[in-house]
């Protein structure tokens, strides 16, 4: 029913909203002609119908109901009375006492009369109308009450469950749960925005993401979740098959298998964040204008939460990170071969360490400059990384010398691995994007433990004068350390 505020005495025309009706249901009952002009006057339509049985198919938009007692023993009465249980009924009886009443009184927004004379008439249905909606707001702020009691608790616990932790990970999967608690969500996914790159990763979704699965990019306004980066404000996609917006890379990564859709910008401090998108509900209906709500609401204090584990987990990368490279750097190089010499030791099994040193980088510097030799080291790193071991620690020692660390590794696997390093090297074509076409070689010196060192030092220093001894011959090689 509408919500049209009414006031016990006041016109009924304050009360009318157009096209509603007002429903006679009696067999042997009829509104005088005074009062059907009344009724006229206001705007209602009125129907008459003799039983509540032909009624049944007719209480649409209906104001307010007047009824004969005895319609009670109609078999339809039940579902009438569960069809009409919002609508108020005057309840006419003809007799006193009215025989039967007890099966009225029974539901809300029921005034029995007997005989009512024209005026009580019009009182009566002015005042149930009147409480009629008095009660419908009271139930509308109820169920504002229980929402906001809702919303409270739900910030409660997000404030609780974001301050729990700095790692990235447990602040996303924290705050998603609750999420999914309050809106019956099925699942999930967080892109994160790269402001280097101009463009947004997915981060993490409801479901475990294989270590080799390809990383998922979206442009700015690629997908729907680019598309609510750049505009800046959140949406509710009611049915994603129908909207154009939706990514081949998230239907490729079964994002976009979905019928519902809310998707939200996480700001903070007026900046870009990242996208939440949440898929379906799992009664199978839209999300609704209040599921945007709570997530928008706590979108908020979500982005600040992440922005602080972001810049966390950035200082505690530049503190065991190489600035330049993002390789490990010697501290955190140190505190690995500590670790795995005790692993070592524990397990009777081998680490070896390989020295590396670009040959004749200095000239690189020289003739092309600082900023050309500073992208041929980022390029050298990436190439490190891509020929090793997931196992395998990558730090730059200094300058153009890297050390890598094999866990579990023999002098002879150690071998292997320079030399296949040295032939990607050798292959590869550095800063090519500037159009220099660079070409290089590198020196590597390799020594073990227990093999040929027996401590953390030793090891360094072996490793370092193996690959001297490749510097003083002929460059271009690699040098293992005896046992």
């Amino acid at each position: 029913m509408l919500p049209v505020h009414v006031e016990v005495g006041r016109n009924i025309r304050n009360a009318v909203v157009p096209m509603h009706k007002l429903v006679l249901i009696a067999s042997d009952f009829a509104f005088d002609e005074k009062f059907k002009i009344s009724v006229s006057d206001e705007g209602l339509s009125l129907e008459s119908f003799k039983t509540i049985s032909k009624s049944i198919k007719h209480l649409n938009n209906v104001l307010a109901i007047i009824v004969s007692n005895d319609q009670s023993s109609d078999n339809k009465f039940s579902e009438f009375l569960k069809i009409t249980a919002d609508i108020p009924k005057l309840i006419i009886a003809q007799e006193c006492p009215p025989q039967g009443m007890h099966k009225w009184i029974k539901s809300k927004l029921v005034y029995p009369l007997i005989n009512p004379s024209h005026k009580e008439l019009i009182f009566y249905l002015k005042k149930a109308i009147s409480d009629s909606q008095i009660r419908n707001k009271f139930e509308e702020m109820t169920e504002e009450l229980s929402n906001a009691k809702k919303e409270l608790s739900l910030f409660e616990e997000m404030s609780r469950c974001l301050t729990a932790s700095l790692e990235m990970h447990d602040i996303i999967d924290n705050f998603m749960q609750l999420i999914v608690q309050n809106t019956s969500a099925q699942s999930w996914s967080l892109f994160l925005y790269d402001e280097e790159m101009d463009n947004l990763y997915l981060e993490r979704t409801h479901k475990k993401r294989k270590k080799k699965e390809k990383k998922v990019i979206l442009m700015l306004g690629e997908g729907i979740a680019g598309w609510v980066a750049q505009e800046g404000h959140p949406i509710i996609i009611p049915d994603v098959s129908r909207d154009s917006r939706i990514s081949s890379k998230t239907k490729k990564e079964g994002i976009a298998d979905n019928t519902s859709i809310i998707c939200v910008p996480l700001k903070s401090k007026g900046e870009l964040i990242g996208v939440l998108e949440v898929f379906n509900k799992r009664k199978k209906t839209p999300f609704t204008k209040h599921d945007l709500d709570i997530i928008s609401n706590t979108a908020e204090h979500a982005s600040v939460a992440i922005e602080r584990a972001s810049l966390y987990q950035k200082m505690a990368d530049l503190a065991i990170t190489d600035d330049l490279t993002k390789l490990f750097n010697s501290r955190y190089l140190n505190r690995t071969i500590e670790l795995e010499l005790a692993r070592s030791e524990r397990y009777s099994t081998s680490v070896s360490l390989i020295f590396m040193d670009l040959d004749y980088f200095k000239e690189v510097n020289d003739q092309h400059g600082h900023l050309v030799g500073s992208k041929v080291l980022v390029e050298l790193g990436q190439l490190l990384i891509k020929g090793l071991r997931s196992v395998d620690i990558v730090s730059r020692y200094g300058g153009d010398e890297f050390v890598i660390v094999l866990p579990q590794t023999t002098p002879h696997v150690a071998s292997e691995i320079a030399h296949r390093l040295r032939s990607s090297i050798n292959k590869h074509v550095f800063v090519r994007k500037e159009g220099l076409n660079l070409r290089l070689t590198a020196s590597f010196g390799i020594a073990s433990y227990p093999e040929s060192a027996g401590s953390k030092e030793e090891l360094l220093r072996l490793a370092d004068e193996a690959m001297y001894e490749v510097k003083n011959r002929e460059r271009n090689g690699v040098y293992t350390i005896k046992a």
